[in-house]
């Protein structure tokens, strides 16, 4: 689309009136226009690393019925099929003050483990894969707890499979604090994805054609402890 010329002669006057006016003001000796000087941009301060992540201190209970871990991954590049792993068991301790104060501690059931296919859950709950009847729970016990920038968390902890134990890192982000209307108890909402290798815990069979990496992704809703009442106090 073309720019009329109408537009255009008086824009070209103002660059030229700039451009004179910048002439005028340069010190003597200056060769350079000072519009041909590259834009300095403001410096970014070393707090905006370290931005405070908002919240409520207190200690949440996972809500099974609002949790979810979904694990995705290739089949021989075809399709990219998911399971659920609901039934979820855990608590987090949240510290708004001091992130690196919380805590979090999970345990997977392998009996709400669901991939829509009957057929295929009772394969992946076989000894080809998971050996559900010798280790019916998968479990994750956080580290290490610190802020990723604004309502960001990166959890670093230990996540077991068929006793098998190994560092997970989870990219956390803070969806909601507030009341939730149905308990009636101040709740938090986190939203989480994390890489795995499956072959790290023993659960490998048909790699690489089923690929050995995996996506971790895990909404989750928790409410306060009924036995444990939120600290009033709130990250500014």
């Amino acid at each position: 689309m073309r720019t009329p010329r109408l537009l255009l002669l008086p824009l070209a006057a103002a660059i030229a009136l700039a451009a004179c006016a910048q002439q005028d003001n340069a010190p003597a000796g200056t060769t350079e226009s000072a519009a041909a000087a590259p834009a300095v941009e403001a410096p970014v301060g070393p707090d905006a690393a370290a931005t405070p992540v908002t919240g409520v201190s207190g200690t949440y209970i996972l809500d099974p019925k609002h949790t979810d871990v979904i694990a995705q991954w290739s089949h021989f590049g075809f399709s990219n099929p998911i399971a659920h792993f609901g039934e979820v068991d855990g608590r987090i301790v949240y510290d708004a003050d001091n992130v690196a104060n919380s805590s979090v501690e999970v345990t997977l059931p392998l009996s709400g483990l669901n991939s829509h296919v009957g057929d295929f859950d009772d394969h992946l709950r076989s000894a080809d894969f998971f050996d559900a009847a010798r280790f019916p729970n998968a479990t994750f016990r956080s580290t290490a707890v610190e802020s990723a920038g604004t309502n960001r968390l990166r959890v670093t902890g230990d996540l077991t499979i068929k006793d098998i134990t190994r560092p997970v890192v989870l990219d956390v982000t803070i969806n909601k604090f507030g009341e939730q209307p149905m308990a009636k108890r101040p709740a938090a909402g986190f939203d989480a994805v994390a890489q795995i290798k499956r072959s790290d815990f023993g659960v490998g069979a048909y790699a690489p054609n089923v690929s050995d990496e995996v996506e971790l992704r895990i909404t989750t809703e928790a409410v306060v402890a009924e036995d444990a009442a939120p600290a009033a106090t709130q990250a500014e």
